[in-house]
């Protein structure tokens, strides 16, 4: 009897202990840097012909090793399980089905350091490489015959299609003891490269037996999409390509993409379709049935966030019909249903990037989902879209729901232990007056335990481009549940020329960068303050390259903050003629060193430097060549001259964007310690007057 009672007490013991340890494990803690590095990205989706099968790719990051490494992964779209597809050091990217949906190419660096085309078949086996080649592939895309693939790689244009001889060029410019860079050409380096090598894109096709290469545009000296990558498709009957491409010749005063027809038989012939349109022209998608080409077209060459509105192209007629002009909205990733009949789309839309269809011959657009910011929708099996989705509390993951817009549900659940521990703080929608009393949108992210009774510190996050947003969405880079962890309230102003509210509004502060986004973020200041929970002597204002030039403004133009941080900023417009790209600059200034110095210098921050007083927390990278790094060690040379309190943190292998663990980290770091030495952090109790 005893015996049974000690083993009765010993058991309730265990699962006293053990019920106590899960609910202490089950305590939600705010947001780290080092819990963002450790969630799993996913990417690249690509949904099977078929609509049975989805293919994505899942990249995590070794903190300690400093770096990542991509798999790709399979999911049924039966309600089954995700499950890890490839299983290799090297990471494997780009994941794209054949037409009968039985094999998926993809490129990794397996076996050298060079990304090479692999195959294996979707039911599971080994991997067999297709490319070996001297260069790394990109991009890569079925023939409809499911014979061949395409991609894209960079040569020089005198290899003659000869890649033996293209890798003894390479080898000999790699062993050349001059290091100096030539060049006439306007645009000549950009984001991190320089474009001075000679090497140039070009679209391959290999044949998946043979394996043998063939280059389709011989003799070609263009480039593509400047980020990487190229935006094409290949007809359904497999004879043509739709690529857009860079029309103009150099010295590149401007880059203008035309959407070419291509033929895939390696006589290199090309047809441009939009050379009347003097603006960019891109992402050409054939229909299904090959006889029309919807494509991206821009009106204005000197405004890059111009709207992008969709054009239908008759491929046998030439006629052309924008079917979205009336429509204030700029469209992204568009796909063809099935049928012809309608065409799905993104497009962000007050803040949040939506899903919208619109009948082929066009109409009315109808938003089927809107929530968070969504990504790569595509075409599903029993009349469903899977997509991308992600908010301020949700990292990306896929989704599925039926076309007409309900059902959603979410198929992929890689970060949940690590998000089951997180507590998040509430985000809130709201709209206040700004600049000539016009409605301004703003996101506020509070602190995990925010309590409205306590004054709180508050954090100005100011985006950058201009024309950009912040969005319903997980960044990466600059979190703002990360900025708001500490025990910041977060505001998150779309001042005017931000996106995703219409034409008008993005191009209100030409010829004058900073007037109206300035007083936008003033008033969102008085807003907060307002609201009565806000310490307005413990205010800050944080940004980076444009709200990096904004901070570098706010700095010259009040006292109000009681700390300043800026990355990648842009100090003196004068030095931003030293860009990568500078075509449009003279445009957005109102003026150029050339013409119109008076009126460019009257938006100039480095020209109120005597007005300098709050301290100024300054990051930039070498790398940098959107911004280039001179920007941020002149503001620090002035405000260290100046006798103003500055920090400089300099990362000498980082571009424009942090985008190595242990840096990002780091980077979080020094943010923190700034804003603590000047505002401190958390709460203190209401006061009543």
């Amino acid at each position: 009897m005893k015996s049974h009672f000690r083993i009765y007490c010993t058991s309730l013991i265990i699962l006293i202990i053990s019920f106590t340890f899960s609910g202490f494990s089950q305590e939600k803690v705010p947001l780290t840097p080092t819990d963002m590095w450790e969630l799993k990205r996913v990417g690249s989706l690509n949904v099977s012909p078929d609509g049975n099968n989805a293919a994505f790719t899942v990249t995590t990051f070794d903190i300690e090793k400093n770096r990542g490494s991509s798999d790709i992964y399979m999911l049924r779209l039966d309600g089954s399980e995700p499950f890890r597809f490839t299983r290799h050091p090297a990471s494997d990217s780009s994941p794209v089905f054949s037409p009968d949906s039985k094999n998926l190419a993809f490129v990794s660096r397996r076996n050298g350091s060079s990304a090479q085309l692999f195959i294996i078949p979707v039911d599971g086996g080994e991997a067999r490489q297709v490319t070996e080649l001297p260069v790394s592939v990109s991009a890569p895309k079925w023939f409809p015959d499911g014979k061949r693939i395409a991609f894209v790689a960079s040569v020089y244009p005198g290899y003659d299609g000869d890649f033996d001889k293209l890798k003894s060029m390479i080898e000999e410019n790699r062993e050349s003891k001059v290091s100096a860079k030539v060049t006439e050409n306007r645009i000549y380096r950009h984001w991190d490269r320089w474009l001075t090598d000679g090497m140039y894109p070009r679209l391959f096709s290999v044949n998946i037996e043979t394996g043998k290469v063939k280059d389709l545009m011989p003799g070609t000296s263009v480039y593509f999409s400047m980020m990487g990558g190229a935006q094409y498709d290949i007809s359904p009957d497999g004879n043509e390509i739709a690529v857009s491409i860079n029309s103009t010749e150099p010295p590149y005063e401007r880059l203008n993409y035309d959407v070419y027809l291509l033929k895939t038989d390696g006589s290199g012939e090309m047809k441009n379709i939009t050379g009347h349109n003097p603006a960019n022209d891109i992402n050409p998608v054939y229909s299904p049935d090959g006889r029309t080409i919807l494509y991206g077209k821009q009106r204005s060459t000197h405004f890059y966030a111009d709207k992008v509105r969709l054009v239908r192209y008759d491929c046998q007629t030439g006629e052309r019909t924008v079917l979205t002009e009336d429509i204030d909205f700029s469209f992204q990733q568009w796909v063809w249903s099935e049928n012809g009949e309608t065409i799905y789309f993104h497009a962000e839309d007050r803040g949040k990037k939506s899903i919208f269809s619109l009948p082929a011959n066009g109409g009315s657009v109808t938003e089927i989902f809107r929530g968070g910011t969504n990504d790569a929708v595509q075409i599903a099996s029993n009349n469903r879209l899977i997509f991308s989705h992600q908010s301020f509390t949700q990292p990306p993951a896929i989704f599925e729901m039926k076309r007409a817009g309900h059902d959603l549900k979410q198929l992929t659940f890689f970060n949940k232990e690590i998000l089951d521990r997180i507590k998040f703080g509430n985000v809130e929608d709201v709209t206040y007056k700004g600049a000539n009393d016009a409605n301004v949108q703003m996101y506020i992210v509070y602190p995990p335990d925010f309590d409205a009774s306590k004054k709180w510190p508050l954090v100005h996050m100011i985006h950058g481009g201009p024309h950009g947003i912040f969005g319903d969405f997980f960044h990466f880079r600059w979190n703002a549940q990360l900025f708001a962890a500490p025990g910041y309230v977060v505001a998150m102003s779309n001042f005017h020329g931000s996106t995703s509210f219409g034409q008008e509004f993005a191009e209100s502060i030409h010829g004058a960068h900073s007037d109206k986004p300035f007083r936008d973020i003033m008033k969102a200041t008085d807003f907060m303050i307002d609201r009565g929970y806000i310490d307005k002597t413990r205010m800050a204002a944080t940004g980076g390259s444009y709200g990096g030039y904004m901070v570098s403004w706010i700095a010259g133009h009040t006292d109000r903050f009681a700390a300043l941080v800026n990355h990648a900023g842009v100090y003196n417009i004068m030095g931003q003629f030293a860009s990568d790209v500078t075509a449009h600059r003279a445009y957005a200034y109102s003026g150029s060193p050339w013409d119109g110095l008076e009126q460019m210098q009257e938006w100039n921050p480095a020209l109120h430097a005597e007005n300098f007083v709050t301290p100024m927390l300054i990051i930039h990278g070498e790398l940098d060549y959107r911004v280039p790094v001179t920007q941020g060690l002149e503001v620090y040379g002035v405000f260290k001259g100046k006798g103003t309190d500055a920090r400089l943190v300099y990362y000498p292998d980082e571009n424009h964007w942090i985008l190595t663990p242990q840096n990002s980290i780091f980077w979080y770091d020094e943010l923190y310690s700034w804003l603590e030495r000047y505002i401190g952090k958390g709460p203190l109790e209401l006061t009543r007057d």
